[in-house]
């Protein structure tokens, strides 16, 4: 099957984020029973490791609702974009649902991300290959240039392009950014194979607390951790089976914030 993944880009880091050297945050669907890298890149220098803790970096002035992720590892509360309204109230329709709570980190890989929002997750079997469920829907792609992959970036997994070429998000399934700081050079090298602009705070974000740049304008970012990036590393270091499934099953509750 095919995983809703981030599309076949690790390779830049030397990754391997689905189970056939996939580097996307893909959905899996059950049409194909392959994973297949879609682009790749030359590999750039070795990345410097990213600390054990980050410092938070919010960007400045954004509105949107919080929402809080709690975990056996501890809790991240998101903020959700006010500019990606599509994504933003599907996300906390499904949380007044319950749809999550009790769902898995069912995809962990780590310099990378941690993936979850699949329904068939929740009282999974041990080695049940999941990442195929969803509510039966896909939301239209948001894009923005301000939403970019930085470390804590909240983003949605989606099928890859040849099966879904407006790039149409998973309806449930999402993933929060690890990723790696990444050099100037670097930044360059992706530029041209995503076409992404960015500002002077971008640049200083990945170059200080990293991301995934090579991610950016393929999946749509709609919030990000403002508080709790500690509990990605902490999620992000358990060890992992089959499919890159943590071999200690992580569940979630998600709840909104009230403001």
């Amino acid at each position: 099957m095919k995983n809703l993944i981030i599309i076949g880009m690790i390779s830049l880091f030397g990754l391997s984020f689905m189970a056939c050297n996939t580097n996307s945050p893909v959905q899996e669907t059950k049409e194909t029973a392959v994973e297949t890298d879609q682009t790749k890149a030359e590999a750039p220098a070795q990345q410097q490791a990213a600390p054990a803790e980050a410092t938070e970096a919010t960007s400045a002035g954004v509105q949107g609702q919080k929402v809080l992720i709690s975990t056996d590892y501890g809790n991240m509360t998101v903020l959700l974009y006010d500019g990606t309204p599509k994504h933003r109230d599907n996300f906390i329709k499904l949380i007044k649902e319950g749809f999550y709570n009790g769902t898995l980190f069912h995809r962990v890989i780590k310099d990378f991300m941690i993936q979850g929002g699949d329904p068939d997750s929740k009282n999974a079997k041990a080695g049940q290959q999941l990442g195929v469920g969803g509510p039966g829907y896909t939301v239209e792609a948001e894009f923005r240039p301000e939403y970019y992959h930085k470390k804590g970036a909240l983003a949605a997994a989606r099928q890859g392009d040849q099966m879904n070429p407006e790039r149409r998000s998973s309806g449930s399934q999402f993933y929060v950014v690890q990723g790696k700081k990444i050099t100037a050079p670097e930044l360059n090298n992706m530029v041209q194979s995503t076409g992404a602009i960015y500002t002077a705070d971008q640049i200083n974000a990945y170059q200080t607390i990293g991301g995934t740049p090579f991610l950016d304008n393929q999946y749509t970012v709609f919030g990000e951790v403002i508080d709790g990036l500690n509990v990605i590393d902490k999620i992000a270091a358990i060890k992992t089976g089959a499919a890159n499934r943590p071999e200690k099953d992580i569940k979630m509750t998600i709840t909104i914030i009230e403001k």
